[in-house]
This record gives C-alpha cells, sequence and structure tokens, in this order.
C-alpha cells in the first residue's frame, strides 16, 4: 500500500477548550471519509500525541462534513492563560496530525478534486 501524509486525503482545524484540545479532521472525498472512519481511531492519535500526554482521546464523527473530530484531554499545560508551552491554544495540532504518514490503498480515490477554472 501506498505510504502518503494524511494530508493528501484530509484538511484539519484545532483548537482549545480550556486545558483540552479539538483537532477536526475532515476527509476531501467520501472514500477518505470511509478510511478515516475506520483507521483514525482515539487510540492511533492518543499514540500519535504521547508526547502530551493526553489523559483522555475522545472521537466524536460528523459524516455530514466528512469529519472526525477528536478531543484531547489535558493536552494544553493549563490552558490559554496559564500555558508555558509556544501553543497555548492547540492551534497547530490539527496540521501535526496531518503531517502523519498513513497507508492507504488507492490515494488517488481519496485526494482532493481538482480545481475546475472558471469558464
Amino acid at each position: 500500500m501506498p505510504s502518503v501524509p494524511l494530508s493528501q486525503i484530509a484538511h484539519g482545524r484545532s483548537g482549545d477548550k480550556g486545558d483540552h484540545a479539538n483537532v477536526a479532521v475532515l476527509a476531501y472525498t467520501q472514500a477518505g471519509f470511509a478510511w478515516l472512519r475506520d483507521h483514525l481511531t482515539p487510540e492511533l492519535v492518543a499514540r500519535y500525541f504521547a508526547s502530551l500526554s493526553p489523559k483522555k482521546v475522545e472521537r466524536y464523527e460528523a459524516p455530514n462534513l466528512l469529519g472526525l473530530n477528536f478531543v484531547l484531554y489535558d493536552v494544553l499545560a493549563g490552558g490559554a492563560s496559564r500555558s508555558p508551552r509556544i501553543d497555548t491554544q492547540g492551534k497547530t495540532l490539527a496540521l501535526a496530525l496531518l503531517r502523519m504518514t498513513i497507508d492507504v490503498p488507492d490515494p488517488d480515490a481519496m485526494r482532493r478534486p481538482p480545481r475546475k477554472e472558471p469558464s
């Protein structure tokens, strides 16, 4: 299976809720969402962010958006006003997750469709 960065099949957003972080991953296609739903588990995300020591990772599905939202508990070292970290609001966590290398059977079927030029 080809290895590609997660960013080849999805985009993301992230932010804070106190000491917790939300990381949303949104697939470009239905095929990409199906792969994400089956393979991008809370356990995998927790292992990927192990250096932040999340107490728990929960996943919520948003199939109408082709998305998954992960809540990483207690990863922001106190939250925006108390954290000594550079990224006190977790804004870079989605970008970090999108750098994860994944093995997918057919990345071309999951990539963002090409832009259509205006006519």
